[in-house]
């Protein structure tokens, strides 16, 4: 089953919402305003939902997996905006057609554990959390109710980069290379210091190669943080990048964790010339099946 960890489709309910506040995160028709970043023109056809079951189609996709864009913020407002806004992207991405999965969010200003049961319930794979969530001991003991939840029907969590700090004068690319990057960095050595120990079963992919943390092997041996042992139960999710640097972390830990993600509509997707079709159906079939069911 060829399969996609992380998409991004707005269901229309959800972008009326988003029209419908004054306050980030806002819709100004297609003109999207969030704290943290420049204002971002939206392609309409990246959320039309004929046009990306085509295009998933066209990719050869037996499987896409959507979930709500974090650096949105949505999951940090207070429960009263929170929640329409939580259950319109719920609503419509889980009424999507084939081949379109849904990762569930929860409202983390107000954690209820039981509403990422009832999404779990009504078939979402597993739970998504931004990575400025988890950067620390204090967000792994935070979200640890939730994902329990997981632990407890075997459901694997991903974690994406979430709300980018203001960056005055940055260009444009600015947020997806030095915020997002970091975030993923830092909740890859936060999970590893505190969060694996409170969740030994719990599955964890962790998009954009983790911002190539695991690289660091050495210096994480050098400072006596231990070898860099491989967690099989950890996988890192590929977008936006191609053959040489998925080919480094590979070497880091392994062909085995390493699973296909494009991020689309915000990056094609790209397929690493590895060398060899084991190493790229391990990418794109049996990895996302061990991330999402576990091992055989």
């Amino acid at each position: 089953m060829l399969t996609d960890v992380h998409q991004h489709i707005w269901p229309p309910a959800l972008v009326e919402l988003l029209r419908s506040r004054t306050t980030p995160p806002y819709l100004d028709g297609w003109t999207l305003h969030l704290s943290g970043e420049p204002p971002y023109g939206v392609d309409p056809a990246d959320h039309d939902i004929a046009a990306r079951t085509r295009l998933a189609a066209d990719d050869g996709l037996d499987l896409a997996l959507v979930s709500l864009s974090s650096p949105l913020g949505i999951e940090y407002l207070p429960p009263a905006q929170a929640d329409p806004l939580l259950a319109a992207f719920h609503d419509g991405a889980l009424a999507l057609p084939a081949p379109f999965g849904v990762w569930a969010s929860a409202c983390l200003s107000a954690g209820d554990p039981e509403a990422v049961e009832r999404e779990l319930g009504r078939g979402c794979v597993g739970l998504q959390l931004p990575a400025t969530a988890v950067l620390d001991a204090a967000g792994w003991a935070h979200c640890a109710p939730l994902l329990d939840v997981l632990t407890r029907h075997d459901k694997p969590l991903f974690i994406h980069p979430g709300p980018a700090p203001p960056a005055d004068g940055a260009p444009p690319w600015w947020p997806a290379l030095v915020p997002y990057l970091q975030q993923m960095h830092a909740s890859w050595y936060a999970f590893r210091a505190f969060g694996r120990a409170r969740h030994p079963r719990l599955r964890v992919c962790f998009a954009a190669l983790a911002g190539l943390a695991p690289l660091h092997g050495e210096r994480l041996a050098a400072r006596g943080g231990g070898r860099g042992e491989i967690d099989f139960d950890v996988f890192y999710e590929t977008s936006s990048y191609g053959t040489r640097t998925v080919d480094v972390l590979v070497r880091a830990v392994g062909i085995d964790v390493v699973v296909s993600g494009s991020d689309r509509p915000y990056a094609p997707p790209v397929i690493p010339d590895l060398g060899a079709d084991a190493a790229v159906h391990a990418l794109r079939t049996a990895n996302p099946a061990r991330l999402l069911h576990g091992r055989a």
